[in-house]
């Protein structure tokens, strides 16, 4: 799945080739990237796998509150709206200028992202031991890098390109310290999977549950986890939350913290891997594309937003104009 990957190393080469075949259709680029990354035809006239789905998603679903929730500052007003904001991380700062961040102020240990972008994170442990000039140098390449047309994902277009500083979170339960991933695919606002990552730091590792906890025999990129994984607590806590945050769209991936039992938000991401992932079984690709009901085509240019001001607000904050 990810050969080019491996023939082409340096994201930054990756995502200036990207840029430079922005003049072939979206369209065009899907059906291409996805015989490429996974070695069969996208059948986008009736689509049934999940991974086809989530290609119809990028070209034809326009809901604009979607830009406010694949923002990691904005997405934060989201949250709130639906009475969740006690479990946001702790805000430090948002800049759009990576000269204008303070790093005096800062404590020990931050984490720094940019809002426009995926995988572009800088987790500080010692700030003494911080480069600073080469952390700034790092995250303006994060905010140039950062391009919607890589994966043709439309929600990401009116994407805000601040960078972010916020608390460092950690998990010294875990053997690598770092903290695992709860990622809830949910449809029509219900969960039906529960994808938990682990082991960032020391070998990362996957793998899919039922929202009872129940271990699905499901891979994907990544090994599957050997030990066993408890039920985690507060876990029908997570599960709530993860209905509120998702009863807004066809489908959404709500990716959840739970550090002994503190239940943190992490992002929404409405096209998970890209769309473009291989499982194991494959037949899980149709299970999960069955749930996926998308919406009739007439419904997809401005989809339902909660209050026309809070639409208003999302086309100022971005001087987005669909």
């Amino acid at each position: 799945m990810n050969g080019y990957k491996r023939i082409i190393r340096s994201q930054r080469m990756r995502f200036a080739i990207l840029k430079m075949l922005r003049f072939v259709p979206d369209k065009t680029m899907l059906i291409l990237q996805y015989r490429i990354k996974l070695g069969r035809r996208l059948n986008l006239d009736n689509p049934l796998r999940y991974t086809e789905k989530i290609q119809w998603y990028k070209l034809y679903y326009r809901n604009p509150i979607m830009m406010k929730c694949v923002d990691k500052y904005h997405v934060r007003e989201y949250v709130v709206s639906k009475g969740l904001g006690s479990i946001l991380n702790e805000l430090y700062q948002a800049v759009e200028d990576v000269e204008s961040l303070d790093f005096d102020s800062l404590p020990k240990k931050f984490a720094l992202k940019t809002t426009n972008g995926s995988e572009t994170n800088i987790f500080v442990k010692d700030k003494s031991k911080l480069n600073i000039l080469e952390t700034k140098k790092k995250l303006s390449e994060f905010l140039s890098m950062a391009d919607s047309s890589a994966g043709r994902e439309w929600a990401y277009d009116g994407a805000s390109k601040l960078v972010i500083a916020e608390r460092f979170m950690e998990d010294d339960s875990n053997p690598d310290g770092s903290i695992a991933d709860y990622k809830f695919l949910c449809f029509n606002g219900e969960p039906v999977c529960i994808v938990y990552d682990c082991d960032r730091f020391s070998g990362h590792k996957r793998n899919f549950y039922t929202p009872h906890w129940k271990k699905m025999n499901i891979s994907s990129d990544c090994p599957q986890i050997e030990r066993d994984i408890p039920r985690p607590l507060k876990l029908d806590e997570m599960i709530s939350i993860a209905r509120k945050l998702s009863e807004d769209f066809p489908a959404v991936r709500v990716d959840l913290y739970n550090i002994k039992g503190k239940i943190i938000f992490g992002e929404l991401t409405f096209y998970p891997w890209s769309g473009y992932v291989q499982f194991t079984p494959d037949s899980f690709d149709y299970y999960l594309g069955k749930r996926f009901v998308l919406p009739p085509p007439e419904t997809n240019v401005l989809v339902i937003c909660y209050s026309f001001t809070q639409f208003e607000s999302i086309l100022t904050t971005r001087g987005q104009v669909l």
